[in-house]
């Protein structure tokens, strides 16, 4: 049996222009600890504690970022992704960004970073509400200790520095992920 559970990350909110990413990643599998403990050995094999796409911004870090991602989309999984022109009012797209993406019913949880702001967590709910999903589902978490936070949190920052800055690198990248997207939206207009 699949357990459905979501992992939500975004990047580039805290920027005035360019894109700011929103992935959602969904991983389903039927054993919640053996597919987090994957992820976990990729980070031991990388030498890195725990991933997180800031924290690799040199030259030797986009290789940590490429050694991650690579080995991370072997893994059984699909998502979602939503690329945002800058500047926006997060409260009201994102609303309607959960609106596009959340269309399962058969949720077993939605895992959220728990630094958070108050808008983020009521807009999520009231979606949620809407479509008869319980608020129940949603569980805040540190990237730290949810594996599944930061592999959405390197393919938002995947996305979004591939549509502020096409390159080589997040080109060949991109193409690692793309039987994994089942729904694309740029700027609200679906694209996959």
């Amino acid at each position: 049996m699949l357990v459905m559970i979501i992992f939500i990350d975004e990047s580039g909110i805290n920027k005035r222009d360019g894109h700011s990413a929103v992935a959602f990643v969904y991983l389903c599998f039927s054993n919640v600890v053996e597919t987090e403990k994957k992820i976990i050995e990729i980070e031991k094999q990388l030498g890195i504690k725990h991933f997180h796409w800031a924290d690799f911004g040199s030259k030797k870090g986009w290789q940590v970022r490429e050694d991650f991602l690579m080995a991370a989309s072997k893994l059984d999984f699909s998502f979602k992704i939503s690329v945002i022109n800058n500047p926006i009012k997060f409260g009201k797209v994102f609303e309607k960004i959960f609106e596009h993406l959340i269309v399962e019913n058969k949720i077993k949880k939605i895992v959220i970073d728990g630094k958070k702001p108050k808008w983020y967590s009521r807009k999520l709910k009231k979606v949620l509400r809407d479509k008869s999903i319980s608020v129940k589902k949603i569980c805040t978490a540190n990237d730290e200790s949810a594996p599944g936070l930061r592999f959405a949190d390197a393919l938002a920052g995947l996305f979004r520095s591939h549509y502020d800055k096409p390159t080589e690198k997040t080109t060949k990248l991109i193409k690692c992920f793309n039987n994994k997207i089942t729904v694309q939206l740029m700027d609200g207009q679906m694209t996959r």
